[in-house]
């Protein structure tokens, strides 16, 4: 008989070396966690063996094998990171819970050898999306169904939050190419493990109200970053999260942000869906979270020509905000520099060039000072409205401003606003204020190079 072709497992022997453990001590804790699961076993150092050299352990101890590297590490390990094989449920899919899905694909993304790969991570137009009572009935088995080796509680919640609250700002100063690998490295080394941790009902359930947030923060910047299919990989992760939370807020914000996205990609219909989706899911919301909401059903509406409902969904938007606290939110806020944005939209999809224009212009002048990548992306695209207007010198001026704040920034939206300047400016490079931006140019490509 013809040997069976058996492909080494080298991932599970990193692990075991990381935890320095011989292959007789894994199989003694695997024997040891049998009876948890019902089984009585005897492996021994020759079982590891074969599963370094090839052959899957069988199927129901699979988990065994990841609850003892994990107790051993003091972190989650996964089925991927343990170059395992989920084991396949009663539908034939593989039983793999969110919060291992999650850790994975924070743990990908923090590696720059595996972001190529993210990167051609396709986004889906035909994504459906449960309603949030649908989706709350599919999560009533927990998220988190492992061994929990620690105990949590509001302290560690509210860590979460605070590190979601700094990682938005150091986003709005610096930019989504600093700021995405800090909330992937604290989902995937912090996050993951505080999910898997023992916590009493209240705080299970704001541990992953937090951890959604963070999540979709993190994905709002794959999103911006233009890595499409991880950003809405990582929406669909938040969704699972608020969804087992019973956190309606966090629900609505996500699907809102999955509409923003779509409409970034042309998608009109799919954004107006969605940008639906979240209004009808919004419980009792308070008067921000329905400006934030009727905002983007406004874009979701002009992009398929609807007018009227997108002009009455503006006006709801103002009324709204006008209601509304001063107080900044760092995840999800909306202000009247986002309102007056969403009327640029609504009036460019229109063809009211100069009214999108004057609207833009008003929406960077309400803008926070802190909030540096919004106006690196908002003057970048004033610029390119008032050149199709006709208005080169004031092109070029928001041009200078766009440097101004480009410098400072990490972000590959602004590298693409970069390109489009220099493109753009290229026919009038006669032009006196052409000439007159065009050795600033040369001095942030070089620091940028």
């Amino acid at each position: 008989m013809a040997a069976r072709n058996r492909t080494p497992n080298p991932a599970l022997n990193t692990l075991l070396e990381q935890a320095r453990w011989t292959r007789t001590q894994l199989a003694q804790q695997v024997n040891r966690l049998g009876p948890q699961a019902g089984l009585h076993l005897t492996y021994d150092r020759t079982a590891v063996a074969h599963w370094i050299a090839g052959t899957p352990p069988k199927p129901d101890v699979r988990p065994l094998i990841l609850e003892a590297l994990s107790a051993r590490l003091g972190r989650p390990v996964t089925h991927e990171e343990a170059g395992l094989q989920p084991a396949v449920s009663g539908d034939g899919s593989q039983a793999v819970d969110t919060v291992e899905e999650l850790i994975d694909l924070g743990r990908a993304d923090m590696d720059p050898s595996r972001r190529g790969v993210l990167a051609a991570t396709v986004f889906s137009a035909a994504l459906s999306v449960p309603l949030f009572q649908q989706n709350a009935q599919a999560a009533e088995s927990p998220v988190t169904p492992s061994k929990a080796t620690t105990r949590i509680g509001a302290s560690q919640v509210a860590s979460v939050r605070s590190m979601t609250d700094r990682i938005a700002d150091i986003l709005d100063e610096f930019g989504a190419g600093h700021a995405r690998p800090m909330a992937a490295a604290f989902l995937v080394n912090t996050v993951g493990p505080w999910l898997r941790a023992h916590a009493s009902e209240p705080v299970k359930r704001d541990m992953l109200a937090a951890a959604s947030d963070l999540t979709y923060l993190t994905g709002w910047m794959a999103m911006y970053e233009k890595v499409h299919g991880l950003g809405q990989t990582y929406y669909g992760k938040a969704l699972k999260l608020a969804a087992e939370a019973s956190d309606h807020v966090t629900y609505c914000r996500t699907l809102r942000g999955m509409s923003l996205q779509a409409s970034n990609l042309g998608h009109g219909r799919m954004a107006l869906e969605l940008a639906d989706s979240a209004a009808e899911a919004a419980p009792s919301a308070g008067p921000r979270l329905v400006a934030f909401l009727r905002g983007q059903q406004a874009h979701g509406a002009s992009m398929v020509g609807d007018r009227r409902q997108a002009h009455i969904r503006l006006r709801e938007a103002e009324t709204a905000l006008g209601k509304a606290d001063n107080r900044r939110d760092a995840i999800g806020g909306y202000d009247q520099t986002a309102y007056l944005f969403h009327v640029s939209h609504v009036l460019m999809e229109e063809g009211d060039l100069s009214g999108s224009i004057e609207a833009l212009k008003q929406s960077i002048r309400f803008q926070p000072a802190q909030e540096r990548q919004g106006r690196v992306h908002a003057y970048a695209v004033l610029a390119q409205r008032q050149l199709r207007y006709g208005h080169l010198d004031a092109a070029c001026q928001s041009w200078s401003r766009f440097l101004d704040e480009y410098e400072s920034v990490s972000s590959v939206r602004g590298d693409d606003h970069f390109a489009t300047l220099r493109t753009d400016l290229a026919p009038y490079s006669k032009a006196r204020a052409v000439r007159e931006l065009s050795s600033r140019v040369r001095e942030v490509a070089a620091a940028k190079a």
